[in-house]
């Protein structure tokens, strides 16, 4: 961790208990780099989000990790990749063509895995550093139980860890509404689906925070799944202050693998890309009223999304 992050991880912690709130962590990442979102994006536009949002990364003292999908990186996609290392960011592999494991086979998944690392291990090479972890697309990790073992086992034999999710969300619904919004002009509509947003976002940690005290008993350390969006780059600042003001100190995905939950035994397989928090809890047979609750995307985000 660089000096001026710990730094600031330190005086945020000293605030807290000054205020007598509890600290909780939180790992932020993001998925889909270079550039995420429904509508494309030329080179000068590109350059301008990644711009924007690792500006407001930085001002918020966060390491975060960006998952990459390299056939996304065109002209212009690895001097984005360089901006985020640049930046003393991490990058992480999220497959070539974000496949998915529950409709492909899992050769051509793994194929797609080492095809999707290229460019990226490259990169980090480049700066004495190692590409460590791996995404799976839609939160699928496979269809059963044996496609599931075989591409863990793959993954740890090429030098991966798996970054799991356990503050999942609808934020590429207010993502895809937000650009959508953009491309029409309609400015009072992008306004109103920003100012949803960070609420929409402070009600899903309050929800799984109520999920982590049922199933453990305690705060977690969390992994929260963002992309590399315009929507990001305009508010995550007002994302990252919200998230302080409930007592969040941002760390490192290493760290939060260290909390031991991420040991919790995970037997899911079904189609939804869930929070691992979810599939924890199947796996060990909750109560049905342990998921509900969980709050959904607006009506008017989510029709503005299509």
């Amino acid at each position: 961790m660089r000096l001026s992050a710990a730094i600031a991880m330190l005086v945020v912690v000293l605030d807290l208990s000054a205020r007598g709130q509890a600290v909780r962590e939180v790992a932020i990442t993001f998925d889909d780099l270079p550039i995420a979102g429904v509508l494309p994006h030329d080179v000068a536009e590109s350059r301008a989000i990644t711009g924007k949002l690792l500006a407001a990364i930085a001002a918020h003292h966060v390491p975060a990790i960006g998952f990459v999908n390299e056939m996304k990186l065109g002209e212009n996609g690895e001097t984005l990749l360089r901006a985020w290392l640049d930046a003393g960011l991490d990058l992480g592999n999220h497959t070539y063509s974000h496949i998915d494991v529950h409709r492909a086979s899992i050769a051509d998944v793994e194929a797609d895995v080492l095809r999707g690392e290229t460019v990226t291990r490259h990169l980090l090479r480049e700066r004495g550093r190692a590409l460590r972890f791996f995404r799976h697309p839609f939160l699928h990790t496979g269809r059963d139980l044996a496609t599931k073992e075989r591409l863990e086992a793959f993954l740890r034999e090429h030098g991966y860890r798996v970054a799991p999710v356990t503050i999942d969300n609808e934020e590429y619904i207010f993502a895809a509404a937000y650009d959508r919004a953009g491309a029409r002009g309609d400015t009072g509509l992008r306004a109103r689906i920003a100012a949803a947003y960070v609420p929409y976002m402070e009600n899903k940690f309050a929800f799984f925070e109520r999920n982590e005290r049922e199933l453990f008993g305690r705060s977690i350390r969390h992994v929260l799944l963002l992309h590399a969006n315009p929507l990001n780059a305009d508010h995550f600042d007002a994302l990252a202050r919200m998230l302080e003001d409930r007592g969040y100190r941002f760390i490192p995905l290493e760290r939060a693998l260290e909390d031991p939950a991420y040991q919790s035994p995970d037997t899911y397989t079904a189609p939804g890309g869930i929070t691992w928090l979810h599939r924890w809890a199947i796996t060990k047979g909750v109560e049905k009223r342990f998921f509900a609750g969980e709050p959904e995307a607006p009506r008017f985000v989510a029709e503005a999304a299509q």
